[in-house]
């Protein structure tokens, strides 16, 4: 028999931890997550959970998978272990130690912290395999039950919990009974399978460190920042209302520039969320709250975070806060919605996700430029979020009419809400833009020779990535003495990232003096990925015509600025009539949208709110009911289950795809997931589907398409699609 000390949780390659390690480290998380989280948990039965959960990695079939060279096993020894082992159901073996009033609660913690109950994807469920394994699987997983239980018992043994001998009939009695309570699991959500799945991979994460990073979890920051005086200014408006109103939900409507973040901030009173709906708008909010906080929170890294698809390069060569992002606990975390999508899709751990929620402050900023399907998800994330008694603050240029009271009446059902909007007079102050309509792109240059003659930093935008490009190019040859740039979604991730930082630097003014102040002009080519929340001014902007919202997000890029110098000073937006492919939007609200734009005048702030409506008559949202997990109050999802993640792709009708360029792949071949990360291209699924036959498409990873691009071609344009070569 091995000393307990050679019984290992993870391989040699991930650490070569061993189980009573690991199980020291889940019991030190389990303990603070049990305490803080806002949930009733009994504390010392989630501590015996926590010490049961991986004994069955005690198991032969365990040690043998991460102790040997699976490579080099022969035909014979393959066959030997080609059984299904699910080491939490093992562990379970361990039920008679604990007193039968107990079972259910240890069980709800243990068996599903890994792995669906029913319909895992991989049928390795504890009711799949009984299923599709028969009595089989409660004799492979009690092989050798015997000699490898003492381990479990010696474990248990260290933690002081009083043992006895169990015979293989004890146990195999105990795995029938948990078999027989999961099959008759009621509808609903199971909060101990959150806690028990949120310790575990926390410690997985930290191993020997984890009792030192727990001490940073679940502070409430300290934003007296935004509450020192020097903060109220005439200049922003909301910066002189009350926000001490006793009404725990806020809706707050008032032009960009006018304080909405300082204003939401000071409305918390607990753990933020703050949610923003694009990635470069996540970026930039992320390093302002951490830059603004800094000097009053310490390990700031730890505390504020960073969520959606590479928030791991934001904090690159910080491997502690890379690996904190997706953990409960954060003081602030900034992210998108679709990162809490899981809590009404019912996705692999969103149990964990609600636990983290609860009793939280939940900033929805800017939510006015939603649609569709993801304006109907945000609404049911609202009424999720609402259940777990979260505060709601939501902020916003301006939205439809409609929404705002289908807002107003979800929240005024769990609590009152502080309604704040703007007086006319006050609105007339942020009037900064005259609007100039042009019958095509055939101006565009005209314009840029007039803005360039008086050194303007000036902001192009297209609604397609295709044409952004194309255009970039053009202008380029046109002027090529012009700093200049483009940036749209269909660069390298780690690209990507390098280009927002380069956009709110060089070409904002704020970095080399060169092109500082419109001492020097530039153009910067975009999509809509500068839409959103970006602190970036720019002097003139060209734009393509889009959803009024849209353009009112784009037109907040020029002439940003708020002071007593800029107040009264209106700065050119140029918006091209609708020619051609309406893509990505429709055609009736492009039209819609142009018609109400002024021409030759001033854009009045007041006049805003009637334009939107007279555009949006009626809620254009898509049901994606089939989908959710809980419809009118009713959960149709059976506790310790959960849906494959592929759910949120087919119910946002995301058809997303990933490629890389061919010099990335041998790189991407040998990478660590997280090394892969900043050699992605996301891209549309459909634009590349007509050469998804021809490009050929990696087995690992994101199983992206590889393509044959000169990657100093890539970094002036971003993926450009060619036909590949039929030589190759």
């Amino acid at each position: 028999m091995k000393p307990l000390n050679q019984i290992l949780a993870k391989s040699i390659d991930r650490g070569g931890t061993t189980l009573l390690e690991h199980t020291k480290h889940v019991v030190s998380a389990i303990k603070v997550f049990a305490e803080k989280y806002d949930y009733a948990f009994d504390k010392d039965i989630a501590i015996k959970a926590a010490i049961l959960h991986d004994l069955g990695k005690a198991h032969i079939h365990f040690q043998h998978k991460i102790n040997s060279n699976l490579d080099y096993q022969s035909l014979m020894e393959k066959e030997e272990w080609n059984y299904t082992h699910r080491h939490e159901l093992s562990s379970l073996g361990f039920l008679p130690i604990f007193p039968k009033e107990e079972w259910n609660t240890i069980i709800d913690l243990v068996v599903g912290h890994h792995k669906s109950i029913q319909n895992d994807k991989r049928l390795k469920g504890i009711i799949d395999l009984e299923e599709n394994n028969e009595h089989y699987w409660k004799e492979e997983h009690l092989k050798d039950w015997k000699n490898w239980s003492l381990y479990g018992l010696e474990i248990l043994k260290k933690f002081g919990i009083k043992t006895k001998s169990i015979s293989y009939q004890e146990a195999e009695d105990a795995l029938t009974y948990v078999l027989d309570y999961c099959e008759n699991k009621n509808l609903g959500w199971s909060p101990l399978r959150g806690l028990l799945m949120s310790a575990d991979h926390f410690a997985s994460a930290f191993i020997n460190e984890t009792d030192l990073k727990l001490k940073d979890l679940f502070t409430i920051p300290d934003l007296s920042f935004y509450n020192n005086p020097n903060r109220t200014s005439e200049l922003y408006p909301l910066s002189k209302i009350n926000t001490e109103n006793k009404k725990p939900h806020t809706i707050v409507v008032a032009p960009t520039g006018a304080g909405k973040t300082d204003f939401l901030l000071k409305r918390c009173k607990g753990r933020i969320f703050y949610t923003l709906p694009f990635q470069a708008s996540i970026n930039a909010m992320y390093e302002r709250i951490k830059n603004d906080i800094r000097h009053e929170n310490s390990n700031i890294e730890n505390k504020v975070r960073v969520l959606h698809s590479t928030s791991a390069l934001l904090v690159k060569g910080n491997k502690e806060a890379e690996t904190l992002q997706h953990f409960g606990g954060a003081s602030i975390k900034v992210l998108t919605p679709h990162q809490l999508a899981s809590i009404i899709f019912g996705t692999s751990g969103f149990e964990s996700v609600m636990l983290d929620l609860m009793g939280t402050d939940i900033i929805l900023d800017e939510i006015h430029t939603y649609s569709d399907v993801s304006q109907s998800m945000v609404l049911e994330i609202v009424r999720t979020l609402l259940t777990l008694n979260c505060r709601i603050h939501i902020g916003t240029a301006t939205m439809p009419s409609l929404l705002y009271q289908k807002l107003l009446k979800l929240l005024k059902n769990h609590g009152e809400v502080y309604e704040v909007n703007l007086e006319e007079k006050i609105l007339d102050s942020f009037n900064r833009h005259i609007v100039h309509k042009m019958e095509d792109e055939s101006e565009i240059v005209p314009l840029l020779k007039i803005a360039f003659s008086q050194k303007e930093k000036v902001l192009i935008i297209f609604n397609t990535v295709k044409k952004a490009q194309s255009e970039f190019k053009r202008l380029k040859e046109i002027f090529p003495d012009v700093p200049s740039m483009l940036i749209h979604s269909r660069f390298r991730r780690g690209d990507r990232v390098s280009l927002e930082k380069e956009l709110t630097t060089r070409f904002n003014g704020d970095g080399s003096k060169k092109y500082a102040n419109g001492l020097m002009p530039c153009f910067v080519v975009s999509t809509q990925v500068v839409e959103v929340s970006l602190d970036i001014s720019f002097d003139r902007m060209i734009t393509q015509v889009a959803p009024l919202d849209a353009l009112i997000q784009r037109f907040g890029r020029i002439n940003r600025k708020r002071n007593k110098k800029t107040i009264g000073k209106y700065r050119p937006v140029h918006v091209i009539k609708l020619e051609g492919t309406a893509l990505p939007y429709q055609s009736k609200i492009l039209e819609a949208s142009f018609n109400q734009l002024p021409d030759n005048e001033i854009l009045m702030e007041k006049d805003l709110q009637s334009k939107i409506d007279a555009i949006y008559p009626s809620l254009d949202s898509k049901k994606i009911d089939v989908h959710l997990i809980c419809h009118h109050g009713q959960y149709q999802i059976k506790e310790l289950c959960n849906r494959p993640n592929a759910i949120i792709v087919d119910a946002l009708e995301i058809e997303s795809a990933t490629c890389i360029l061919e010099c990335d792949k041998e790189k991407y071949l040998t990478a660590r997931w997280n090394e892969r990360i900043p050699l992605e291209i996301s891209i549309n699924f459909k634009t590349i589907s007509r050469y998804k036959n021809q490009y050929e498409q990696l087995e690992i990873g994101s199983f992206p398409f590889v393509i044959p691009q000169k990657e100093e071609e890539h970094q002036l344009y971003g993926l450009e699609l060619v036909e590949p070569s039929i030589f190759l």
